[in-house]
């Protein structure tokens, strides 16, 4: 993929999706610093990028925790003197956490409170710190996280598919505030991608039933998603910011 060498992209969060876009970023010469709450899962990542020709590096970060989010940025720039993209992957899924998820009458609101604070206030976050570093560079590209949750009106999950909801206005935000400091900001809004986190999560009669429904003939794989993230850093997607882009084989068919 063009328009990604020695860029440097910080990534908020780790697991399937974040190494599979590590593979491509990798690939195309780029440099990445992971932070996740699971130091191996984000050294995971960075191993990816540098297997496939890149550079990277991890730290632990808990994007919930502004200290944190501030050392991480700092070590991106201490290390590679600059920034030209975020990707915020970070998501409040441990089963542990979705377990307590319910609906608007039985949820915890210590566990609505973890959520907004890791996927919402976490993005807040990661861009209240890094967006000064990709302006004064000359501008860059930010990729968000969101799901098609967003637009499935589950009848569970609640705090996630409001925090994913409000992910989306955050995008239109920073894209229309910022655009003229040279930044671009997008979010892609995934379907049932197969990754490991997945497979805990979701009953496999669940994901047959989300199959079904489905246009394409299979679930989505990490590197769907991660083929698009990719693209969005790039510079290849110079002219594309406060978009929404819904990868999920059809599931969601917007204009």
């Amino acid at each position: 993929m063009q328009g990604l060498q020695d860029k440097v992209i910080v990534f908020a969060g780790a697991g399937g999706i974040a190494t599979a876009t590590a593979t491509f970023l990798g690939a195309a010469g780029a440099r990445i610093v992971v932070g996740d709450v699971v130091e191996a899962s984000a050294e995971t990542t960075a191993q990816a990028a540098r297997d496939a020709g890149g550079d990277g590096i991890a730290n632990v970060v808990d994007i919930a925790d502004e200290n944190q989010v501030k050392h991480q940025i700092d070590l991106a720039i201490k290390t590679y003197g600059r920034i030209d993209g975020l990707f915020n992957v970070a998501a409040n899924i441990h089963p542990d956490e979705v377990a307590k998820d319910t609906d608007v009458t039985g949820i915890d609101l210590a566990a609505w409170q973890r959520t907004i604070d890791v996927n919402l206030t976490g993005y807040l976050l990661t861009l209240k710190h890094a967006l000064p570093h990709l302006i004064a560079g000359g501008g860059g590209s930010v990729v968000n996280t969101l799901s098609g949750a967003v637009y499935a009106g589950m009848p569970d999950k609640v705090a996630y598919s409001v925090t994913k909801a409000g992910i989306g206005a955050l995008t239109r935000h920073v894209a229309r505030r910022y655009g003229k400091d040279g930044i671009r900001c997008n979010g892609i809004a995934p379907g049932l991608v197969m990754t490991e986190q997945t497979e805990r999560n979701l009953p496999e009669e669940f994901r047959d039933m989300i199959l079904a429904t489905t246009p394409a003939p299979r679930h989505g794989r990490p590197e769907d998603i991660g083929a698009t993230v990719a693209f969005l850093l790039s510079d290849l997607a110079a002219w594309t910011t406060g978009q929404i882009l819904c990868v999920d084989g059809g599931t969601t068919m917007r204009t």
